[in-house]
């Protein structure tokens, strides 16, 4: 990985050693174009008076000001400073004007690889960051009458990320409708950043070249039986940088329903520059609103990493599904931290409005197949959103069998709608359990050690009125017999043991 100071070293050494008359002031921007027929630009707005500089970087989502700079036209770095909630995030450039170009070395994001980078002069005004709106007083969105279980699907990012296209996205409806997906509940193939283009004068959003057709596409997922979802932003841009929804809620929105679109997941990403966190409710009630003005219904989901305690407020802008977490990743580090947090948010889960610790990541080959038990396992007791993540297209026969379970699947999709709790723990062994809407418990004994475990579960901890004298296992597909009030098992390591008992 390149570094600050290496680079800012070989430039020093190739260029000589410009005048220091040369002044940065004015407007900058390194553009790149994408292969999807966009364009992606970090633009520089500075100002310089002798050896010091002042002004603002915007770069994909983030918006910079600059808190800090040494050196002048023959060698600088300036430092970037912007509030992510409650917390100050930073980036360093480096650079040198060489003639008519200002050459750099930096971030676009904070966790980001230093990137070199060549920046002309453009026209004032270009890049410009938007100027912040005013809200709308808080008030309580319609139920739109969707997800009276939680959703289930497929969701681009985990897998594709970028390179997300109109034929995987048409392969992967294939795939659902023909590999028992579809049957066993999965509807929403959902596409995630990176498919927007540009706003056409009247300001319409357009799709990229990766979707030549958005109306097309949508008609052949529905042709399977299928729904179809997208994603945007309340911010200019998306955290990809490409176009957000903001100034447009309702242009967009109205688009959405032209095109067939069924799902709708809005990131915050762009928005964290012009809003805190504290006006979270209030920017998502103007998408929850617009949504409910184009005469088709498109489930909501809101993403906001759990922050601004999204959980008590997500119903009231007409959310259907609420993220309480950062990104997931396919480790089973990442995947735990995430799943066994949730005990505390079962309340504000209900039919309508679910809680969402992110998108599954089986299949995708971090973890292995007990802990993707784990993970389906978890989720269904969590009564969270499955939205598989991964190629559905040559799934090897294990993990088309962890993602379709019938009898895990109708755990998670029960008609009570009450979300699982942690009943018992005991060092890196936990027990949670889920009311069902028959009087019955799923329940999930979890192994977070190293090595295989004993769990044990009794009837008390439940809550049952008396012992019961069986259950089934969801895994193997065999009744199990309880001993008394207690059920003991050996549980691999990372694994889990889900049952379900009646009263």
């Amino acid at each position: 990985m390149k570094t600050l100071s290496g680079f800012f070293a070989v430039l020093l050494a190739a260029s000589g050693s410009p005048s220091l008359a040369s002044d940065l002031t004015g407007n900058w921007a390194v553009k790149e174009a994408l292969g999807d027929g966009t364009v992606r630009a970090t633009y520089l707005n500075l100002k310089q008076e002798g050896a010091h500089i002042t002004g603002a970087i915007r770069a994909t989502q983030f918006y910079y000001r600059i808190v800090e700079s040494t050196g002048g036209p023959d060698g600088f770095t300036l430092t970037g400073s912007m509030m992510d909630g409650n917390s100050e995030r930073h980036v360093k450039y480096e650079g040198k004007l060489v003639g008519e170009e200002l050459h750099l070395a930096g971030q676009r994001r904070p966790d980001a690889p230093v990137v070199e980078m060549t920046a002309h002069r453009v026209p004032a005004g270009e890049g410009a960051y938007p100027e912040r709106r005013p809200l709308p007083a808080l008030h309580k969105v319609a139920d739109n009458a969707l997800a009276r279980t939680p959703p289930m699907g497929w969701n681009s990012w985990n897998k594709f990320a970028g390179r997300v296209d109109d034929a995987a996205v048409r392969g992967m409806a294939d795939a659902m409708a023909a590999n028992g997906m579809k049957d066993a509940g999965y509807v929403y193939v959902n596409i995630d950043d990176t498919w927007q283009g540009e706003r056409e004068k009247n300001g319409n959003i357009t799709t990229n070249k990766k979707f030549p057709d958005m109306k097309a596409l949508a008609d052949y997922v529905h042709s399977k039986g299928l729904k179809i979802g997208i994603y945007s932003s309340p911010g200019p841009n998306t955290c990809a940088g490409y176009e957000g929804s903001y100034g447009h809620e309702e242009q967009d929105a109205k688009t959405y329903a032209e095109w067939g679109i069924d799902y709708l997941k809005y990131d915050w990403c762009g928005a964290r520059n012009l809003y805190k966190d504290e006006e979270m409710q209030a920017v998502y009630q103007i998408m929850g609103e617009a949504l409910l003005k184009v005469g088709r219904p498109i489930l909501y989901s809101l993403c906001q990493y759990g922050r601004a305690e999204v959980w008590k407020w997500g119903p009231e802008v007409g959310g259907n599904t609420s993220r309480t977490t950062g990104d997931i990743r396919d480790t089973w580090e990442s995947m735990s931290k995430i799943g066994f947090a949730q005990d505390a948010l079962a309340p504000y889960a209900a039919p309508g409005h679910w809680n969402d610790p992110d998108m599954l990541e089986i299949g995708n080959g971090g973890m292995n197949d007990d802990e993707y038990r784990t993970q389906m396992s978890l989720w269904s007791i969590l009564a969270a959103p499955l939205l598989a993540g991964n190629d559905l297209r040559g799934m090897s026969p294990v993990i088309l069998e962890i993602l379709t379970n019938r009898e895990v699947i109708a755990v998670n999709q029960d008609k009570a709608g009450k979300q699982g709790r942690r009943v018992a723990q005991s060092g890196e062994q936990e027990v949670w359990a889920r009311p069902l809407a028959d009087g019955g418990h799923a329940i999930g004994m979890f192994n977070r050690s190293a090595a295989p475990a004993t769990v044990s579960v009794k009837s008390g901890e439940l809550g049952l009125k008396a012992s019961p004298k069986k259950g089934r296992d969801l895994w193997t597909h065999r009744d199990v017999t309880f001993n008394g009030a207690e059920y003991s098992v050996t549980v691999p390591s990372h694994g889990v043991v889900m049952l379900r008992v009646a009263e």
